[in-house]
């Protein structure tokens, strides 16, 4: 796959920002000086509409490797040289700017990421090592259509669970469990849908209402258990949910329908330097957010302010690390 795939590209770039606006605004939504009102409603929004950013990473990955081409040694070598270099650059953080333990981060490494958002160079090895033994056939719309509505929806055990009476009807125990399998799904339908044509015509318009709608769910879902629970509640935020499920499902086809001419300006740059951005940003966010270098009491400069600089940030130290890394390894 030597030639530019513009809505992998324009994807992939959307996705990186979309982490980074995620671990932004967290801090309004479950953070020790979180807001109410008006700034937490805008957080959730946004952290609402960027939930699909790691689906989306894994449904990308299912393209490249789920077809003809699969992952080979280099790319597994590859992701174990990311996780290890990053885990590196966060414990030396851990180490030198917070009164972190990096001897407990040490004993648990295998366990649990150095810093939180490593946890996905552990999850994409998976995908990874099956990537030889799947090659996704080619399959009509209505397919992935029953599968999503079966798989994501009824018979998703994070779907949130409803009752007539005493009858429990939601979700359909079809013993799926774990996140791992959700994963693996969004990376199969990755492919599928990514070898599909979608271009009929209303698919770009459908696609679009339907990520629209499942964020406002997403948000408003949310905001509802705050006020039952009286504190946060992840529920309709978690990855492997049933409307993050389909927004991340609706976004992929919208890319692939209308952002397919040409990689977008500034989305190309983002794109060139996805990895290094993901293993970097959240060191940024963490640093400002805990030296007093933000202002969350007015939102509306504090969070441009935090993204742009995490984003800045972040672009820099990719870029010196990959003109470093002449063969790609961690960059």
């Amino acid at each position: 796959m030597s030639a530019k795939i513009h809505w992998i590209d324009n994807l992939r770039a959307v996705a990186c920002l979309m982490v980074i606006v995620i671990h932004t605004t967290t801090w309004y939504i479950t953070g020790p000086m979180a807001t109410t009102g008006l700034s937490w409603d805008v957080a959730n929004l946004l952290n609402s509409a960027s939930r699909v950013c790691v689906p989306l990473f894994f449904m990308i990955s299912g393209y490249l490797f789920f077809g003809e081409r699969s992952a080979q040694r280099r790319h597994l070598l590859r992701i174990v040289l990311c996780l290890l270099f990053y885990s590196a650059v966060a414990l030396a953080y851990i180490t030198w700017l917070t009164p972190i333990s990096e001897g407990r981060s040490l004993l648990k490494l295998l366990q649990k990421p150095v810093f939180y958002h490593l946890w996905f160079f552990f999850a994409i090895i998976g995908i990874y090592l099956l990537s030889p033994l799947i090659q996704v056939k080619s399959v009509a719309p209505r397919y992935v259509a029953l599968l999503v509505l079966v798989l994501a929806v009824l018979a998703n055990p994070n779907t949130v669970p409803q009752s007539l009476g005493p009858f429990r009807w939601l979700p359909v125990n079809l013993y799926l469990s774990g996140d791992s399998i959700y994963y693996l799904l969004y990376a199969l339908l990755g492919r599928a849908i990514g070898c599909m044509e979608t271009q009929r015509r209303g698919i770009s318009w459908l696609a679009g209402l339907g990520f629209f709608a499942c964020v406002i769910g997403i948000a408003f879902g949310t905001r509802a258990l705050l006020k039952i629970n009286g504190a946060f509640n992840d529920t309709w935020y978690l990855y492997c949910g049933p409307l993050v499920f389909i927004a991340a499902v609706s976004l992929l086809v919208l890319f692939k329908n209308v952002f397919n001419q040409r990689t977008l300006p500034g989305l190309a740059t983002i794109s060139r330097y996805s990895l290094p951005i993901y293993g970097f940003h959240a060191l940024f966010i963490h640093y400002l957010r805990t030296h007093h270098y933000d202002d969350m009491s007015r939102p509306w400069l504090d969070m441009p302010w935090v993204f742009g600089v995490t984003l800045a940030g972040s672009l820099v130290l990719a870029m010196g690390v990959k003109r470093l890394d002449t063969r790609q390894f961690v960059s």
